[in-house]
Order: C-alpha cells, then structure tokens, then sequence
C-alpha cells in the first residue's frame, strides 16, 4: 500500500484515525500496530514473516544483552549478523553471484529473488536498537509490540525516515492525539503528496524520457537537463515522502525529527549532505563513522569518511553504480576538507563567491546523480561525457523539437520546482495571520482535491524506491 493511493486516504487512514480517537489511550499501540501489519502486508503478505523475524531476533537479543552481560558482545554480533543475513540474501546475493561468474569465468545460476518493500529501511531501525542497548543508551524493551511498533510504524516503513530507538521510544508510552496535531499533521500530509504527483511525478517523466535514449543521440543541453531534472525529481520524491511520514506521525501523536533541510540550496557537497536524507547520514555517523577502530592516523578522518560513503552507496543497492556513486561521494567531501572549502565560503560572503559555490554544488551534483541513475556504469560514462561536451554526438538521430523533451507544462513545473527547492515556502503551514491561514488553507485543499484527481485519473505514479 503506496501514501499515494485511493485505498490508504479514503479507507486506511480514515478508518484507523477513528479507531484511534474512539478508543481509550492504552490501546492505540495496538492499533497502530495491527495497521503498521496491515499496511506492510497488503502488497506483500509473504514478507511479512522477515519482518517479524527481524523483530523477534532484535528482541531477544536485547534483552539476553541484559540478562548476561558477560555475553554481550557475542550476543550483539549474533544479532547484528543475523539481522543482516535477511538483507544480504535479498539484496545482494544475486550481484555477489554474478560478479563471481564474471570474475572467475564460472557459471554459478542467480536466484529468482525479490526484493522486500522497505527491508532496507527496518533494518537499520532494528540494528540502531539493539546497538543502543549494547551500550547502555536504551533499556531493553520488555513489551514485544511496543518494539515491533517501532520497527514496523507504518508511516516510515517503506521510505524512512530511518527512526533511532531513543528518538521514538518515549513517545511510544506517552503522547497525545490532538486536534491541533492531526490538523497540522494533515497540512504536512497534503504539502507531501502535491510534492509527489505534481513535482516529483512530472519531473520523472522528463527523467525517463532522456535517459531510456542513447547519450550520444542528443544535445548536451538535454543531458543537463535530464540530470538536473533527476537532482530535483529524487529530492522532491523522496522529501515528499518524508512529509507524508513527519505528517502521518504527528496525526498520531508522534513527533519525527526533519529528514531533509533544503539540501539543494547548499554552497558545498559537504553542506548538502548534512541537509540530505538527515536520519540516515546520522545513522552512519553515529553506528559506523565513530565506531571505525582507526587510531594513530592524521588521515584517520578521512579513511573513515570514504569507508562510510562505501557502505552508504551499497546500502543504497546492488549495483556498481551505487558503488560508485557512493565513492565519489566520499572522494569530492574528503577534497573538500583538504582544499578547506569550508574556510573558502567563511572569507567569501559576497554574491559572486555564494554564486560560484552553488554552482559548483549543483554541477558536482548532477553528475553524481547521474551515476546514481544511470543503470550501469557504461552508460553513465557516456552520460556525463555528453554534460561535459566531449563525446562524440551522432547528430543524424538527433530529435531536435525542444518539445520532445520538456513541454510547457514541464517548464513551468521545472521552474517552479527550482524555486521550490529554496525555503521560499518554509513556514506556510504555520502561518499565524488569519487571512493567510484562509489562504493557505483554501490553496492546500487545491492541492489535495488535484492530488487525489490526479490519482484517480492513474497518472504516471512511480514508486522509486522498489530499488532500495
């Protein structure tokens, strides 16, 4: 079940919200759950069981972590590997396969396996907790449902945002359902979905558009602007969802931390990934980054930087794009660092130098992005050889109508999702004044009715993140 579907905003939703507000406080965990169950399974009922498993393994171990903690490191790497092995079988054993046959010139068979919805995602919900009790941060949860809630909370499952356990877990045994909430978390909700059918979805039609064609049957104009409309349509699809979660939760009376700060307005590649997917860059900083055993190195910082980018684009997927991707990451911040850049825009306030840096950030960003979707690497070479005007066009299959690739409708949406990008729109749902809540109100109740028209009618709706 998809955020943006008829099922989930006139029948789940609905219907769970009521339950919630006709029922006594004690028993809305289990409500919550029971739906979280629900959700998860509606599209994919045999996946549940690793879901559940995942839950039971974390919940044991925690609490043997406790109970003997003579053992606690023998039982922490048990549960960690174990946690892990659902992923690895899923997600990565066919490309540790086919990389074997290619290496060894074997002709080992792949499996027929599919990839479980968010199992990314919980997993690393699930890890974050059973790390937090090893050290002594969180107390082991002794209620088998309030664990589960929190590692299968319905909002975040498939998407993130990635949840740690001592963000959450208070709220799980207090918090309030209120009338405020749910009308501030519905405007979050509505502000998401718009972001997803009229940005996001818009967007990605440009996006497949260029890049199903071959990179040397095209100008370099439309190369950037594939790449550039693919910078926008990843941030607007994946913020979006994060305003659907941050809104779903508040209605239920839980408070989730931002995951994403207007990373696209950033100066720096350093800068945006500090405001870029949030949860899970201080999930890797606080789980991996300060726990690499490196000492008596003045280059220490920088190893751990790469080796946390390494493991940020291989959980991102099974692929040597990803891969790679995520070492150019982590070779463009760790040169940042050794050029000081940081000191650059400190001593640089003026327009000429802001201008300058942002443009660096969006051209190191579209070619980073570029890899990111290009679905090998051959043909994100050629790719970012035509952004670069190098390689070498075959203009006899060149389709020359600016039309073809981006319409009117798409300019003005292109435009509007640059200005977009910019906190230009920040605080509109908290406006104060009366007039301007009518107007913002009036404007989001658009927005939802075009939205849900625009569902209705079975307009392009991709789900983007099948791949993670």
């Amino acid at each position: 079940m998809l955020f943006s579907s008829m099922t989930f905003i006139f029948v789940f939703l609905p219907i769970l919200l009521v339950l919630c507000l006709c029922t006594k406080k004690e028993f809305h965990n289990i409500l919550l759950l029971i739906a979280s169950i629900i959700f998860y399974a509606w599209g994919e009922p045999k996946f549940l069981i690793i879901m559940l498993l995942t839950i039971l393994i974390n919940y044991s171990g925690a609490i043997l972590i406790e109970k003997y903690p003579k053992y606690k490191k023998l039982t922490l790497i048990t549960t960690i590997l174990l946690t892990l092995s659902f992923l690895i079988y899923f997600k990565y054993l066919n490309f540790i396969i086919t990389n074997i046959n290619e290496l060894l010139k074997c002709h080992i068979d792949t499996l027929n396996i599919i990839l479980p919805l968010g199992i990314s995602f919980y997993t690393f919900q699930a890890l974050s907790y059973i790390i937090d009790v090893y050290k002594g941060e969180s107390k082991a949860q002794t209620n088998l449902y309030k664990l589960a809630l929190f590692i299968c909370f319905f909002p975040q499952l498939i998407a993130g945002p990635i949840l740690k356990y001592q963000d959450i877990y208070k709220q799980i045994d207090s918090r309030e359902i209120t009338t405020d909430k749910i009308i501030i978390g519905t405007k979050r909700f509505i502000i998401g979905l718009a972001k997803k059918m009229f940005l996001a979805n818009i967007l990605g039609e440009i996006v497949d558009k260029i890049f199903i064609m071959e990179p040397s049957t095209f100008p370099h104009w439309v190369a950037w602007l594939g790449s550039t409309s693919y910078t926008m349509q990843l941030y607007f699809d994946f913020s979006a969802y994060s305003d659907m979660a941050i809104g779903l939760g508040l209605i239920f009376g839980f408070t989730i931390k931002e995951n994403f700060n207007y990373p696209w307005a950033s100066k720096s590649f350093s800068e945006g990934w500090r405001k870029w997917h949030i949860s899970l860059t201080t999930w890797f900083k606080k789980y991996v980054y300060c726990n690499i055993p490196l000492r008596g190195s003045r280059y220490k910082s920088m190893i751990k930087l790469m080796l946390v980018f390494l493991l940020t684009g291989i959980w991102h997927g099974a692929s040597w794009t990803f891969i790679i991707w995520g070492i150019y990451n982590g070779l463009v911040i760790v040169l940042e660092k050794i050029f000081k850049l940081k000191e650059f825009e400190q001593t640089h306030p003026q327009l000429w130098a802001r201008i300058l840096q942002h443009t660096y950030f969006i051209v190191i960003l579209a070619v980073a992005l570029t890899i990111f979707r290009a679905d090998n690497m051959s043909y994100a070479y050629k790719y970012i050889q035509n952004m670069l005007g190098i390689l070498k066009l075959n203009q006899q299959n060149f389709i020359y109508s600016t039309t073809y690739y981006i319409g009117p409708i798409e300019t003005i949406v292109y435009i509007i999702s640059v200005l977009c990008c910019t906190p230009i729109f920040k605080n509109m749902i908290y406006i104060k004044n009366k007039y301007g809540k009518i107007l913002v109100n009036a404007w989001l109740l658009i927005l939802f009715v075009l939205s849900v028209a625009a569902i209705a009618s079975g307009t392009y709706n991709p789900f983007i993140y099948f791949r993670f």
